[in-house]
């Protein structure tokens, strides 16, 4: 039961810890992926572990935000694939400015530490890598799946779509949208046989936030760290791995009547009010 073996599946983003954790358990139970991430060298890297799993694996070095650079990876996938049976959009993050340095603005606050103080630039591309790169590939790669009336796309939201994190507006924005999104897509895509559900991971440990959480010279939490795990019920951190039975479940054939979804994966964050 929920297997992706022979399912020929891009995932976006694949160049990241979480990404490329979710192509090799692909690639090992049998899937074809194709695997997209704008850093050359770490997609390699991600690239060379599928391989173990069997080839005929493709790789694109590309931002997801280029539409053009999209359709034409579109037609080199259909080419060696023939179809798409699945889009997993992994393709994330946030930028330099788009964040606030204090959490509450106070009288004492200095206001280019506040909301007020953010690089509106940064703000924008940071809710644009974390919307529009799941809105543009879904567009895309979306419309194949279309034409063949079957396929299956999976998002991937955020604690910070049910609960703003503090200081990252820019961020919880870019991925509350991502939740809207998928359920207007799943409706509107189901006369057509292509399903849309999101997953919206809890604190889960990647290079990208480990020295937010963990002091970097003694190891311990930090004060965020901290207060992250005891807001979360099982005490503890997630990690890439925990989010894969969820991938496996929401891509497989016995998943056919679940859409419009998401699906939090968060030791129970967002069932805890923490009175």
């Amino acid at each position: 039961m929920f297997s992706v073996k022979n399912k020929n599946i891009i995932i976006t983003g694949a160049s990241g810890v979480i990404g490329s954790a979710i192509s090799v358990s692909l690639a090992k139970d049998g899937a074809r992926l194709a695997i997209l991430g704008r850093s050359e060298n770490k997609l390699q890297n991600t690239f060379n572990k599928i391989n173990e799993f069997g080839t005929g694996h493709l790789q694109f070095s590309c931002d997801v935000l280029d539409v053009e650079a999209l359709k034409n990876i579109n037609l080199q996938i259909l080419k060696e694939f023939g179809q798409i049976d699945g889009l997993i959009n992994v393709a994330g993050g946030a930028t330099k400015g788009s964040s606030t340095k204090a959490e509450f603005l106070t009288d004492k606050t200095p206001l280019e530490d506040s909301f007020f103080g953010i690089d509106l630039p940064g703000f924008s591309y940071t809710t644009d890598l974390n919307f529009m790169g799941s809105v543009i590939p879904s567009k895309v790669f979306g419309e194949t799946m279309a034409k063949q009336k079957s396929g299956n796309i999976i998002n991937i939201s955020s604690m910070g779509a049910i609960q703003p994190l503090s200081k990252s507006p820019a961020y919880s924005a870019g991925k509350a949208a991502i939740s809207n999104f998928t359920q207007w897509l799943a409706v509107h895509l189901s006369k057509v046989n292509v399903r849309v559900n999101a997953i919206a991971p809890g604190f889960v440990l990647t290079e990208q936030n480990r020295f937010l959480l963990f002091d970097e010279k003694t190891g311990e939490l930090t004060p965020r760290g901290k207060r992250i795990v005891d807001h979360t019920p099982q005490g503890k951190l997630g990690v890439p791995e925990d989010l894969i039975s969820t991938i496996f479940w929401l891509l497989a054939d016995e998943s056919s009547f679940i859409t419009g979804i998401t699906v939090p994966v968060d030791g129970g964050f967002s069932a805890y009010n923490g009175i």
